[in-house]
C-alpha cells in the first residue's frame, strides 16, 4: 500500500486559518519533515468538534514553532 504524500492530507479549517494569519507558524510548519507534518495533521483532524481542534492547535503551536515532533 503506497504512503500518501503530505499534501494529500486534509488540513483542518481551524489550522488553515491559523497558518493564513500567522506567517511565522506557516513557515515553521513547512520546515517540519513530511512525517512530522502528517503527524500534526492527523492529530488535529482526529478531534470531532471545532472547539476541541482549536484548543489542540493552540496547545501545539509552540512545539511547531520550535520544530519539535508531536508529543502527546
Amino acid at each position: 500500500m503506497p504512503m500518501k504524500a503530505t499534501k494529500e492530507f486534509k488540513i483542518p479549517e481551524e489550522f488553515k486559518t491559523k497558518l493564513d494569519k500567522n506567517a511565522t507558524l506557516k513557515k515553521a510548519f513547512e520546515a517540519l519533515t513530511p512525517g512530522r507534518q502528517r503527524g500534526y495533521l492527523l492529530y488535529f483532524s482526529s478531534a470531532k468538534q471545532s472547539a476541541t481542534r482549536e484548543s489542540t492547535i493552540e496547545k501545539y503551536m509552540p512545539q511547531i514553532l520550535k520544530g519539535k515532533r508531536l508529543e502527546k
